[in-house]
């Protein structure tokens, strides 16, 4: 085992056995990798200190090895606003955020607007690779993708949604080709 991955989700998640998030977590655990995904306290009402707070925890638990962070939709901004204030030694290898989220999706009606990120600080978010997956058609992603990832490998999906079980993604061999391989664009078909 040379990676420990850890998996970020986002708000109104409760660890859905169909969500590729967790059909990641089982094959990478298949495959012999350490692989945690932590159940974040409060999704429908999540508070910026109480997820930082489980972050912080939970990347203690990654060691010393290979270091690879997984996030999706709110757990884009967590990572983005929690990575610039990071100890050395939480820092990780490698990023890989799905779905992030644009400022209009930032809210007092779906309960996050503390997560709204001013900027995306590069450097901060990983000391080697970050990958950026996006749909085009996700009604919560930043207006132009592109522009908000500068410096940073992207892929955009040409028709998935938020990137979701709705949309398909629960079976996901494409993410966990990039898991494996940080060198893999993030195909954009999930197994239906």
């Amino acid at each position: 085992m040379t990676r420990r991955f850890l998996m970020v989700h986002g708000v109104a998640h409760r660890r859905p056995r169909e969500h590729w998030l967790w059909w990641l977590t089982e094959e990478l655990r298949r495959r012999g990798e350490q692989a945690l995904y932590p159940q974040f306290p409060a999704p429908e009402r999540p508070s910026v200190d109480e997820w930082v707070e489980l972050l912080h925890a939970e990347l203690a638990q990654l060691g010393d090895r290979e270091r690879v962070v997984v996030c999706h939709s709110l757990g884009c901004a967590l990572w983005l606003r929690a990575a610039r204030d990071l100890p050395a030694e939480l820092r990780v290898d490698r990023v890989l955020l799905v779905s992030p989220l644009g400022a209009q999706a930032f809210t007092a009606e779906n309960g996050n607007e503390e997560f709204r990120i001013g900027g995306v600080d590069r450097e901060a978010l990983a000391a080697g690779r970050v990958r950026v997956v996006v749909s085009a058609t996700d009604p919560y992603a930043p207006v132009d993708p592109r522009g908000w990832s500068a410096g940073v490998d992207c892929d955009v999906l040409p028709d998935a949604g938020h990137i979701t079980p709705a949309e398909g993604y629960g079976p996901w061999p494409g993410v966990l080709d990039w898991c494996l391989d940080e060198r893999t664009p993030v195909a954009g078909h999930a197994e239906r």
